[in-house]
């Protein structure tokens, strides 16, 4: 007798942020900073990220950058402000649209609308870093779980951070975070987007909504059967498939870059340093 598991994505949303603001504060004395900088996009990723670091080590060693470039919405800009205006948040602007111009000029071959979605991640990756490396402090990511397992990022470019703090929720549950920290509605029920072109969805890319996704990657993730999935995700087993490969052949976005084993013990693989103490 086979007996479905039940797919539910709720959970403890204080005991979470409990645990994300401890892992901050830890991470953070370990690292001997004492600040973040977040790439806040206008989007309930980096809204629930800022917030909640602000929350955890204080409004002065929290710096936002908003790194708009041409095909950025006027919408992305409004609810950038809308947010820094509510939240009462550190932040500063910088327009990138003639670095990607100047790097889209240069290249070997001139990039399709993909390519140059990667270089604008990776140009404000850039950014993000010179700014920590000037005041000592680390690069805070904001991609989801849900990103995260299908490789839905750029990697050293959003992939290219010190910490994910909502690394381990699901997006459908960054949704009910973000009501819980009373974040603006227009925020939360807006179109997921990267900005990355004109008329570019997350949802529109994936072929998904993030509901039916998250149920498919919960369902993986407890070994859920696959009629199971389908049924309650009310999608087709090669949907299912499709994002399992997803997240096998994105591996390496999560990994760092493999060595060949040769000595005793080798970094990355078996050698390993603890990220908390005590």
């Amino acid at each position: 007798m086979v007996i479905c598991l039940d797919i539910d994505l709720s959970y403890n949303i204080e005991e979470s942020i409990i645990v994300i603001k401890d892992f901050l504060v830890n991470y953070l004395s370990n690292s001997k900073c004492k600040s973040v900088v977040i790439g806040l996009s206008g989007g309930i990723d980096s809204a629930v990220t800022a917030v909640i670091c602000k929350e955890a080590i204080g409004k002065n060693n929290v710096l936002c950058l908003f790194l708009p470039d041409k095909t950025t919405s006027k919408l992305d800009i409004d609810h950038h402000n809308l947010l820094v205006d509510r939240f009462n948040l550190k932040s500063k602007t910088i327009e990138i649209s003639d670095l990607v111009k100047n790097i889209e000029k240069i290249c070997v071959i001139k990039p399709d609308k993909y390519c140059l979605a990667n270089v604008k991640a990776r140009l404000r990756m850039n950014l993000l870093y010179e700014y920590a490396n000037s005041t000592s402090s680390l690069v805070c990511g904001t991609s989801n779980k849900s990103e995260l397992l299908t490789g839905y990022f750029t990697k050293y470019g959003d992939g290219g951070v010190d910490i994910f703090p909502i690394g381990d929720l699901y997006k459908t549950q960054v949704w009910e975070l973000a009501k819980y920290l009373k974040i603006p509605k227009a925020i939360i029920t807006k179109s997921p987007t990267a900005g990355l072109w004109h008329g570019q969805t997350d949802e529109k890319e994936l072929k998904l909504s993030y509901k039916q996704l998250d149920i498919i990657l919960f369902g993986l993730e407890r070994k859920i059967d696959y009629k199971d999935i389908s049924r309650i995700a009310k999608v087709k087993n090669s949907d299912i498939e499709r994002i399992k490969n997803m997240r096998i052949n994105s591996q390496h976005k999560r990994k760092t870059p493999l060595v060949p084993k040769i000595g005793l013990r080798t970094s990355g693989l078996d050698w390993r340093s603890p990220t908390n103490i005590g």
